[in-house]
């Protein structure tokens, strides 16, 4: 196994790494919408979306890879009624690349931001 670190991202706020990369795959953590520096992006849903995929565009490059090899990410929205608005972002930035999905709505995120996203990616 090993760790990835970047400052395209923010750091853990925990005791974990940004990501950690096992045989050919890289499992990121969850994302939110903290900037790069550690401050908090805390507009609306698109605006957190869309500072939540460029932080796990930062860590998935620090890994070797890029964003049309992710194989699945996981989507932890907090208002299942703002699906859409989160979908439209998410479509934009993956474009004609569809990696599986999982999307839940959850009581309550770290920071209590809006959304939080984390991926498994190739790196084959």
């Amino acid at each position: 196994m090993k760790a990835v670190k970047t400052t395209n991202a923010p750091e853990a706020i925990g005791p974990y790494q940004q990501g950690m990369i096992v045989g050919d795959l890289f499992f990121t953590s969850g994302q939110i919408a903290l900037r790069p520096d550690g401050s908090l992006n805390d507009g609306d849903v698109e605006t957190q979306t869309t500072q939540v995929l460029t932080n796990l565009k930062g860590v998935i490059e620090a890994a070797g890879a890029t964003v049309d090899k992710v194989v699945k990410t996981t989507v932890f929205i907090k208002n299942m009624d703002e699906f859409a608005k989160v979908n439209a972002v998410y479509g934009d930035f993956f474009g004609d690349h569809k990696p599986a999905r999982s999307c839940v709505e959850v009581a309550r995120l770290p920071k209590d931001v809006l959304v939080e996203i984390e991926a498994i990616v190739s790196l084959a």
